[in-house]
């Protein structure tokens, strides 16, 4: 809650960030939502995190857990302040009802039309707050053949196609080792969120922002669904070879695998001459990237056969310094490690002292206005008695 919104009793503002003065009402759980509104509030706005009274069900997806408390939850929760309602509870149904009023943002992910019962829908909300931008996340829109159909990840990944490119030829679908979609939809949600502020900046006018997670899967799986839907052709499953280039895979080194991304034919001659295969570029079945994919078959063993001579390590240093992109597969701790390395500080510490908890990083940085870290993930209804007593003053009086 922003000094420019909530009036006496809010909190002290923090230090302002582009999103500064805006207010959020997060109605959302599980992911794609709660992963928006993190990155809002990183960027300066306030955040009211509304529970029922059992808490966000990402609070008990463990392990892991640090302390007690699910890293899932830990994730994309930062930043927010929680208050539980149940909105069965005519008094709490009021209480939400008057932070819908006040709230320049308002997110959600219920079922489409899950929040009429309460008059918390977008209709309702805006017909006491006109400015209100209100933002929907659903599994498959809200029309009458997607509306009743469950949100899950897992679920859009198979439906989309997703998995149907995902994993070995010969081999069974695979989903991926994260919730693509889910964080895709987030997303879209924060900058259709974004646009539509904007918009209000120019008109005064909120409106309804609605975002669902098959769209998001189809738009995210871009070139894929660009072949089928301009090109005429349905992709299929090819394991880690991509269909439009090579080298652009795993190939195996002496104690591992090296992603090597030739990705034009100036890179593949430099990548010949750092293996110490010059002639492989004037070869005519691999001159250009077309003859290249044509003939991967031809040129993969040619390849292996000088990588596997030394170790992924000793190839990534040599690869990269001639200009090809490349680099090892790395563990998650490798990941960050890397990340360290290179100077990106890819994790904060969020909170005071013994309590700070560990976070990955905003990834967008500002010349002016940087992300900040307030405020460690919320318990639950840890700031339900401030947020109630804020809600429960008039604006007037405030």
């Amino acid at each position: 809650m922003s000094a420019e919104t909530t009036g006496a009793g809010a909190p002290a503002p923090a230090a302002r960030g582009p999103l500064s003065g805006l207010l959020v009402a997060d109605f959302s759980r599980i992911l794609a939502g709660p992963y928006s509104t993190m990155l809002l509030a990183d960027l300066g706005a306030e955040v009211v995190k509304v529970e029922g009274k059992g808490g966000d069900d990402t609070r008990t997806w463990q392990p892991p857990v640090r302390e007690g408390v699910s890293t899932y939850y830990l994730g994309v929760n930062r930043n927010k302040r929680s208050i539980a309602l149940d909105l069965k509870d005519p008094g709490d149904v009021e209480l939400a009802r008057e932070l819908a009023r006040r709230a320049d943002v308002f997110v959600e992910n219920f079922k489409p039309g899950g929040l009429t019962r309460f008059g918390l829908d977008y209709d309702a909300v805006a017909a006491v707050n006109p400015a209100v931008v209100y933002a929907s996340i659903s599994g498959f829109g809200s029309g009458p053949g997607g509306a009743a159909l469950p949100g899950y990840d897992l679920i859009v990944q198979a439906i989309s196609g997703f998995m149907s490119l995902t994993g070995s030829p010969d081999g069974e679908p695979f989903r991926g080792g994260v919730a693509l979609f889910d964080v895709m939809a987030g997303l879209h949600a924060t900058i259709g969120i974004l646009s539509a502020v904007h918009h209000r900046h120019e008109t005064g006018a909120g409106q309804h922002v609605e975002v669902n997670l098959l769209s998001s899967a189809l738009s995210g799986l871009v070139n894929q669904t660009s072949a089928y839907v301009a090109g005429g052709v349905v992709p299929f499953r090819m394991g880690n070879s991509h269909p439009s280039l090579f080298p652009y895979e795993p190939l195996p080194c002496a104690d591992g695998d090296l992603i090597v991304t030739a990705g034009n034919d100036g890179q593949f001659r430099k990548l010949c001459q750092v293996l110490g295969v010059p002639a492989l570029a004037d070869d005519p079945r691999f001159g250009r990237n077309e003859d290249r994919t044509a003939n991967r078959d031809a040129l993969r063993p040619l390849l292996v056969e000088r990588l596997r001579t030394r170790t992924k390590m000793e190839w990534f240093r040599d690869i990269i310094g001639a200009g090809v992109p490349c680099g090892p597969i790395n563990t998650i701790d490798q990941g960050v490690a890397f990340a360290e390395e290179i100077g990106l500080d890819p994790v904060v510490d969020v909170g005071e002292g013994a309590a700070a908890i560990p976070s990955v990083r905003n990834p967008i940085t500002f010349s002016a206005t940087e992300a900040t870290y307030r405020l460690p993930p919320p318990g639950l209804d840890e700031h339900g008695a401030e947020i109630q007593s804020w809600l429960s003053t008039t604006e007037e009086n405030a």
